[in-house]
């Protein structure tokens, strides 16, 4: 039984880094949307973007 909450917290701990670095390539493909120095660059990081934050209907 001892084993169940250290499983809990390393799936924690891997959930919340997951977490993280989904938000982090959010960001990174956000600041190239805006900051891309040509219409093509800008205009692929934008359907990069809407394909990110596309969210699953239930």
């Amino acid at each position: 039984m001892s084993e169940i909450p250290q499983l809990l917290y390393y799936t924690a701990a891997v959930s919340g880094c997951a977490g993280l670095l989904y938000t982090g390539i959010l960001f990174v493909v956000a600041l190239v949307s805006v900051l891309a120095s040509t219409p093509g660059l800008r205009k692929d990081a934008r359907a990069t973007l809407t394909i990110l934050m596309r969210r699953r209907s239930r």
